[in-house]
């Protein structure tokens, strides 16, 4: 897979509406072209301790963030015509689509792919966490669970085994 843009979303709480920030990595023919980071003001608007404990954003952080419709409207262009791709795509699909429902916006029905599902397919044994894959494709994750690193490292995995 060539052209796809990598997407990892950070949550504030259990909801997965809760998208607190967002990171994306667009390839284009293999080459890197584009990446896109926000913070999001989640919808519900509080943090729960083991979300912030992860990623560490906190309410003040996103206090004055815009609102996901906002910061979809820019990601929109950068994206368009390419398939999603997400290290365990089962929680950023479903948070994806949770917050278009959220705010009643048409979902556009985005293709997914897994960089989670194919890695357990390629190494079937051990770990597969996404610092471990992304290691084990040749990519130092250094600043995991904030979005941007985050979808660097799945891009990392995609040109490997997607």
């Amino acid at each position: 897979m060539k052209d796809f843009a990598a997407i990892d979303f950070e949550t504030a709480n259990a909801e997965r509406t809760s998208v607190c920030a967002v990171g994306i990595v667009v390839y284009r023919d293999g080459v890197k072209v584009d990446q896109y980071y926000s913070l999001i003001k989640p919808e519900p608007e509080y943090y729960n301790y083991w979300c912030t404990r992860v990623h560490g954003i906190t309410q003040h952080d996103t206090a004055d963030a815009p609102v996901f419709p906002d910061v979809w409207r820019e990601i929109e262009p950068l994206i368009e015509g390419l398939p999603l791709v997400a290290h365990n795509k089962a929680f950023d699909e479903n948070c994806l689509k949770a917050v278009f429902q959220c705010y009643q916006m048409d979902y556009p029905d985005y293709p997914f792919y897994c960089t989670l599902l194919k890695s357990r397919k390629v190494w079937p044994e051990g770990h597969h966490n996404l610092d471990i894959i992304a290691a084990k494709c040749g990519y130092d994750l250094k600043n995991h669970h904030h979005a941007l690193a985050d979808a660097e490292a799945c891009a990392a995995i995609a040109l490997q085994i997607l």
